[in-house]
């Protein structure tokens, strides 16, 4: 009997984490580990996980399907999932960055309350990483206050890119900012034909650092028929509504604002409105959200949503002096791969020696430096042969039966001295 209780107990030991694809069979167990980690996500995120469940499981069979040949929507539905034995310990989702898939971006970590969540967080996290071959970045954002997770992060590579803050406005206060008259007299709408624009006025609003991460292209600022018939069947279903515009400068022929605002018609949510202003014309953002509170006015009242990133100082001023309220603090993290390299070997890339890698290109002997000719030298003895100098060069000859050397000719100023 005591045999038998010991071989029960070690049995959970034994058995391996297998990192699988998301099948439908485990929406159950996912959605209890989500249910499960309520307590550890904002409202905000709750909302949001509750929705992604719902949205998941409407849509499984389609996107699964899509996803088995290259169309628009292929990695809408890119997750693995941790499974020991019967037992789910944990899911992850990822999805493309930009157009180029060169940055990938982890868009939700499900992990066991009562597992060993840094353990199985890090086997699904390194199993993103060696089977998308194609990712140069990855990037994900996490609350500032999410301990366990940002442990997580940091022991598998992330490091701090930029700090997020979500802010919203409330319904009295966009009637008040609605009364404003907005000074914008090239407000334009977005078209395809726009996206050099747009892809240079994004390219300005953010540090280097950001930028390179992002690694956007004109092609991101670009919207398919597909794109435009799918952003109207989700705009159909969820009952809400997109509008946009950038204000052009036409001086320097540059756009130097951008907004999008995305608008409830229910009425039980708020509006989401993202915002790009040239870090040279911040004066806009006044002019800008003015015209966002008069587009809401024609919807239910509800309040307005934005976010702020730490290196814009101005729009962080700005909406703490018209008394927007902050509702969540994110930090956006980024890792390279250039961490495989550190991973994978234990020595520093200063201690390498490239000689002792590339043998095969060292050369067989010490080269002698010096000029080279056909030209048989006079013989003579060698006690008498004369040592050169150092700025004369050294002749080599060539001794081959089946190659007779020619004399090289004269030059014209030899034959004048003869």
């Amino acid at each position: 009997m005591a045999a038998r209780i010991k071989m029960t107990s070690l049995l959970p030991r034994n058995l391996s984490v297998v990192i699988r694809p998301l099948q439908y069979r485990d929406l159950d167990g996912v959605e209890r580990i989500t249910q499960e980690s309520f307590a550890a996500l904002t409202p905000k995120g709750a909302n949001f996980a509750i929705s992604q469940m719902q949205w998941l499981r409407r849509w499984y069979g389609l996107l699964k399907f899509l996803s088995w040949f290259p169309n628009p929507l292929q990695y809408r539905l890119c997750a693995y999932v941790a499974e020991q034995g019967r037992m789910l310990l944990g899911m992850i989702q990822v999805s493309p960055f930009n157009r180029t898939r060169s940055t990938w971006r982890i868009d939700r970590v499900l992990l066991e309350p009562s597992g060993d969540k840094q353990g199985i967080g890090s086997q699904l996290l390194r199993h993103c990483f060696e089977s998308i071959l194609e990712a140069r970045t990855w990037l994900l954002e996490v609350n500032i206050n999410d301990i366990e997770a940002l442990a997580l992060y940091r022991q598998n590579g992330f490091q701090r890119l930029a700090e997020m803050t979500y802010w919203e406005i409330e319904p009295e206060l966009l009637v008040e900012l609605a009364q404003a008259e907005p000074d914008l007299p090239n407000l334009l709408p977005v078209s395809n034909a726009d996206a050099q624009l747009l892809y240079q006025l994004d390219t300005a609003s953010m540090p280097p650092l950001v930028r390179q991460v992002f690694d956007r292209n004109t092609r991101d600022f670009k919207t398919s028929l597909f794109g435009v018939l799918m952003d109207a069947v989700k705009q159909w279903v969820t009952k809400t509504e997109v509008v946009s515009g950038y204000v052009f400068e036409p001086q320097r022929k540059a756009a130097i604002g951008y907004f999008q605002v995305q608008l409830d018609r229910k009425g039980e949510v708020p509006h989401v409105a993202t915002l790009t202003v040239h870090p040279a014309y911040t004066w806009l953002y006044p002019e800008l959200l003015s015209q966002l509170a008069r587009i809401a006015q024609d919807f239910p009242q509800q309040g307005l949503q934005l976010a702020s990133s730490d290196y814009q100082a101005e729009r962080e001023e700005y909406l703490e002096r018209i008394g927007a309220k902050r509702i969540e603090h994110t930090l956006i993290m980024s890792r390279s791969v250039w961490h495989k390299l550190r991973e994978s070997k234990f020595v520093s890339l200063e201690g390498i020696q490239w000689t002792d890698m590339l043998q095969g290109l060292q050369p067989a002997r010490k080269p002698i430096p010096g000029g080279m000719s056909w030209v048989q030298p006079p013989k003579s003895p060698s006690s008498d042969k004369p040592q050169p100098s150092k700025s004369e060069p050294i002749n080599f000859s060539v001794k081959n039966t089946s190659m007779e050397a020619s004399p090289i000719p004269e030059s014209p100023d030899a034959q004048q001295e003869k």
